[in-house]
C-alpha cells in the first residue's frame, strides 16, 4: 500500500504539475477547433488549465485516425501477446507516475488524495493489468458440429469505440473501458467529462510512451453538444461505452438509432438499498459499512448506499454506532490526507444536492461551500430523498418491521444497480440477495465485488452489457462463427 504523504508534499506536487490543455489525436496533442473551457479547482474555484477542446470536426479527424489504425491493423491484428506487453508497459509508466496522476486527479475532481492514493490510481492499474493479463488466456469455441463439419466461434475486436466518461470517478472509470476496450484489439476514442479532463490527456500520452500505436488511444475533451453528440451519431463509430446519468445514457440510445444502430452500453445512476434485518449482527460492522456505502467519494457514486431500510428491532442501536462512526469522516481540503471527504464537484451539483437539504438532520445537514459533511435523515419512503439519485453525502433512513416490507422497498425504485443485505442467517440473506432486483448485490459488507465480477444493472441503471470481468470482453467484440465443410467432396449423398 502507498505511504501518504504530507498536505505539503502534495501541495508541492501539485505546485509542479503541468497539466495538459489539448486533444490528444492520432498520437500528439493538438489544437482542437473548440471553444476554451477552463477546468477549476472544485475545492479552492482556482483556475488549473485553460483546455483547448475539441469540436465536430475534430471528431471527424479523430474518428478517421482511429478507422485507419483499425482497419491496418497497427493494434487489432497484433499478436496478443505483443498488445498484453505494451498495456503492462503503460501500467509501469502510471506506476512510475503514480503520484503525479493522483494529484492531478484530486485537484480536478476534488476527491481525497487519500481516495486517489488508496484507491483509484492503484486500481485504475490494477484493472488495465488485469486486462492485458487475460489478452492471451481467453479462449474461443468450437460447436458440436459432428465429423463432417467444424464450426468455430471467435471473438473479434468490433472496431471504433467511444468511451464517455463520467467525472465521478475519472481515472478509474477511463480504465474499466480503455482496458478491455484495447485488449480486444479495439481502437478507443474517449471523451472525458468537461470536468475532469487532465487524467485521461496524460494517460494517453504515457499510451504513446508504453508503443501503442497512433490512432488506438485518442481523448477529445469538450462538451456533450460538442464531442459526445457527434460521436455518438458517428457513422463511423461501431460501439459507444457510457458510463454517466441516465438522462444523458438516453440521449445515446436515440443517436444511435438516427445513425448506424452502433452498440450502445449504458452504467447509469442508482438509488441503492442497505437492507438490515432483524438478525443482523455486529452493529458496529455493519455501522462502518453503511457509512462508507453512503458517504464515500462525497456520495458522488452510483453504487451509493443511499437509502438505509432498518429492521426497527435493531435500528435504534445501529444509528447510535452510525452516527458515532461519522466523527471520524473528516470534510475538507481534498489535498489533506487527514480528510475523508473533499468537495463537490462544481457549483450547479452542489446547488442540486443542496436542493434536498432541510428539515431535522440526525447528522449534518449544512454546506460550506462546496463542502458538504455526511449528513443522516429519517424519512418516509415517498420523501424525495428516498427515491432520487442525490449524487451527494445525504442518507436516508427508513424503518421497516418486516423483512417482506425491507425486500419490496429495496425494489421499490427505478434504479437496479447494488445492493446490501445484512443478517446473520445465510439462508435469509441468500434468498434477500435473489430477490433483490439489482445488478450486484453484496452481504454482510458493501461493496461492488472486484475486477474478476461483472458490475453494471437492472432497470434504468444499465443497458446492453457489463463492465470489468471477462464479460466486459463481450461487449467489445463482435461474435463470428466460421463453418467448414469436412465432408468428403466425392461422397455422392453430399452432392445430391
Amino acid at each position: 500500500m502507498t505511504d501518504l504523504l504530507t498536505r505539503a508534499d502534495y501541495a508541492a506536487i501539485a505546485a509542479d504539475l503541468t497539466f495538459p490543455a489539448t486533444p490528444f489525436i492520432d498520437g500528439k496533442f493538438r489544437r482542437g477547433r473548440g471553444a476554451t473551457m477552463v477546468t477549476s479547482n472544485p475545492a479552492t474555484g482556482e483556475e488549473l488549465a485553460q483546455i483547448c477542446t475539441a469540436d465536430a470536426a475534430d471528431v471527424d479527424l479523430a474518428v478517421e485516425k482511429a478507422r485507419e489504425a483499425f482497419d491496418q491493423g497497427r493494434w487489432a491484428r497484433l499478436h496478443p501477446s505483443e498488445r498484453k506487453d505494451a498495456l503492462i508497459r503503460l501500467c509501469k509508466l502510471m506506476t512510475r507516475n503514480r503520484r503525479e496522476l493522483a494529484v492531478m486527479e484530486s485537484l480536478e475532481s476534488g476527491k481525497p488524495i487519500r481516495d486517489c492514493e488508496l484507491v483509484d490510481v492503484p486500481e485504475a492499474i490494477h484493472t488495465i493489468k488485469w486486462h492485458a493479463e487475460a489478452i492471451d488466456k481467453l479462449y474461443d469455441q468450437t460447436g458440436p458440429a459432428g465429423d463432417d463439419a467444424i464450426s468455430l466461434i471467435v471473438r473479434e475486436p468490433i472496431g471504433v469505440v467511444a468511451a464517455i466518461l463520467p467525472w465521478n470517478f475519472p481515472l478509474l472509470m477511463l480504465a474499466w473501458k480503455i482496458g478491455p476496450a484495447l485488449a480486444a484489439g479495439c481502437s478507443v476514442i474517449v471523451k472525458p467529462a468537461e470536468q475532469t479532463s487532465l487524467t485521461a490527456l496524460r494517460i494517453a500520452e504515457l499510451a504513446m510512451e508504453a508503443g501503442l500505436p497512433r490512432g488506438v488511444l485518442q481523448v477529445l475533451p469538450g462538451d456533450g453538444p460538442s464531442v459526445g453528440e457527434p460521436l455518438g451519431r458517428h457513422m463511423g463509430v461501431d460501439m459507444v461505452s457510457f458510463t454517466g446519468s441516465t438522462e444523458t445514457g438516453r440521449r445515446f440510445l436515440h443517436y444511435a438509432a438516427d445513425s448506424n444502430l452502433k452498440k450502445v452500453v449504458l452504467e447509469c445512476g442508482g438509488k441503492n438499498p442497505a437492507v438490515v434485518l432483524e438478525d443482523a449482527e455486529n452493529l458496529d460492522l455493519v455501522a462502518g459499512h453503511v457509512a462508507n456505502a453512503a458517504f464515500w467519494n462525497m456520495g458522488e457514486n452510483c453504487s451509493a448506499g443511499s437509502r438505509l431500510i432498518v429492521h426497527k428491532a435493531v435500528k435504534a442501536p445501529l444509528m447510535d454506532r452510525l452516527l458515532a462512526r461519522l466523527r471520524d469522516w473528516k470534510t475538507g481540503d481534498p489535498l489533506d490526507p487527514q480528510n475523508h471527504l473533499g468537495a463537490l464537484i462544481d457549483a450547479d451539483h452542489c446547488a442540486k444536492v443542496a436542493s434536498y437539504l432541510g428539515g431535522p438532520a440526525l447528522a449534518g445537514g449544512a454546506a460550506e461551500g462546496p463542502f458538504l459533511p455526511p449528513t443522516v435523515y429519517e424519512v418516509s419512503r415517498d420523501d424525495p430523498r428516498a427515491r432520487e439519485e442525490i449524487f451527494g453525502p445525504i442518507l436516508s433512513v427508513i424503518e421497516v418491521a418486516s423483512t417482506e416490507e425491507a425486500l419490496a422497498l429495496a425494489n421499490d425504485t427505478d434504479y437496479g444497480l447494488a445492493a446490501s443485505v445484512f443478517s446473520a442467517n445465510a439462508r435469509t440473506a441468500l434468498r434477500a440477495a435473489r430477490t433483490i432486483r439489482a445488478g450486484t448485490v453484496t452481504v454482510n459488507c458493501y461493496g461492488e465485488g472486484d475486477i474478476s465480477t461483472p458490475f453494471g444493472g437492472y432497470k434504468q441503471s444499465g443497458f446492453g452489457g457489463r463492465d470489468n470481468g471477462v464479460h466486459a470482453f463481450d461487449q467489445y467484440t463482435e461474435l463470428k462463427t466460421i463453418w467448414v465443410d469436412l465432408s468428403d467432396p466425392n461422397d455422392a449423398d453430399n452432392l445430391a
